[in-house]
């Protein structure tokens, strides 16, 4: 049987969550032709092992270097055989079925990616979306994530949403387009390389979409202490996606933000 969808998931030391991910991608894709392809980066916890003696159907690349989050997505879809990619993080748990994002995206052909319902550890809702970088969101960066009222609180009164980017931890798309847009710049080690990768499928012209009836459980959240990961983050976006005068107005907002960071962090204020 031909595959449909191939699974990709980046692993760093997640032992304790892959047996959780793998059994509810086997629940969540029944009925569907998929694989799932792991891209260890250099785990010092045993998780290929662990892969190898318990789901043997998987397939393990493994890195003898931790490539990073978007490094290891195009390595490991190199080896895909699936017209369409579920990429998805080694700490999440599928709680619906995938069939209606299948049906959606074949449905429409111009969207381009599908994102799904967030939800914590205590299945709390978590923003699974945000708008792309500006002058104000880079002063104040809380405003990233202010795209309506239905976003701040999840609840939602709609089928679907049309959105600027999707979160990183569940994006599902044609494995078409994700060669088209060159798959995740490997300009970022971690954090806002899904934002890039989104804004790339946006200036293609094709949508961005966001379905709150399909829902999943993402354990890990932001650490504070990778601030600086994020930080660099924007600053590779705002050098790629921004030119001229604008470019300068952005990365000085940016600029700004981290300075003040800096001084609330020294005075324990944040």
């Amino acid at each position: 049987m031909k595959i449909e969808v191939s699974v990709i998931i980046v692993n760093y030391n997640g032992l304790k969550y892959l047996e959780n991910c793998f059994h509810s991608l086997n629940n969540c894709l029944k009925n569907i032709a998929f694989e799932i392809i792991v891209i260890d980066n250099n785990s010092t916890d045993s998780s290929c092992d662990f892969i190898k003696k318990n789901h043997p159907e998987c397939i393990v690349l493994e890195s003898k270097e931790n490539l990073g989050f978007g490094k290891g997505n195009n390595e490991a879809v190199k080896n895909a055989k699936g017209d369409y990619l579920l990429l998805i993080n080694n700490d999440t748990i599928l709680l619906n079925h995938i069939a209606p994002i299948l049906e959606c995206i074949k449905k429409d052909k111009k969207i381009g990616v599908i994102g799904i319902n967030m939800l914590d550890a205590n299945k709390q809702y978590l923003p699974p979306s945000g708008n792309f970088p500006n002058v104000q969101n880079m002063f104040y960066m809380k405003k990233l994530f202010q795209t309506g009222t239905e976003f701040q609180t999840g609840i939602f009164s709609k089928e679907s949403y049309e959105v600027d980017w999707l979160g990183g931890s569940f994006l599902f798309l044609t494995k078409e387009l994700y060669e088209r847009i060159g798959g995740f710049s490997e300009d970022y080690f971690m954090y806002v390389e899904d934002v890039d990768f989104c804004k790339k499928i946006a200036t293609l012209g094709y949508k961005r979409i966001f379905l709150p009836n399909i829902s999943y459980i993402h354990f890990v959240g932001f650490d504070k202490t990778r601030k600086p990961l994020l930080i660099k983050g924007f600053e590779i976006y705002i050098s790629k996606h921004f030119t001229g005068l604008e470019k300068e107005i952005v990365l000085t907002a940016l600029k700004i933000n981290k300075l003040v960071k800096r001084i609330k962090k020294s005075f324990s204020l944040d």
